[in-house]
């Protein structure tokens, strides 16, 4: 029984650990990180030149797993600043997980 106990003590603390380096690593994904372009002077000309579905918008995701699509890490990197999703910086984000 103390086993048992010890255990799960063990594995609670490893996954309270690996979500607290998530998060740190990830950004907590608020909009507040990067701002609306609805609220800049000017937006509609930046959301014209904009050559990306509507359906996307920046709100501080910058990695692959924060992703759902290669559409969407396509977005993020070419329209979003501080994206992390291109590693060996060929224009193509995600290669791993998405763009395939």
């Amino acid at each position: 029984m103390k086993r048992l106990i010890v255990i799960t003590l063990i594995g609670l603390l490893a996954w309270q650990g690996y979500a607290r380096y998530e998060r740190s690593h990830s950004g907590d994904g608020t909009a507040a990180e990067v701002p609306d372009l609805q609220r800049l002077p000017g937006a509609s000309a930046v959301e014209s030149e904009l050559d990306a579905p509507t359906d996307f918008r920046c709100d501080g995701r910058t990695y692959c797993s924060q992703m759902t699509s290669c559409a969407e890490a396509t977005f993020f990197l070419k329209n979003c600043p501080g994206a992390k999703m291109d590693g060996n910086n060929d224009g193509v984000p995600c290669e791993q997980q998405w763009c395939r």
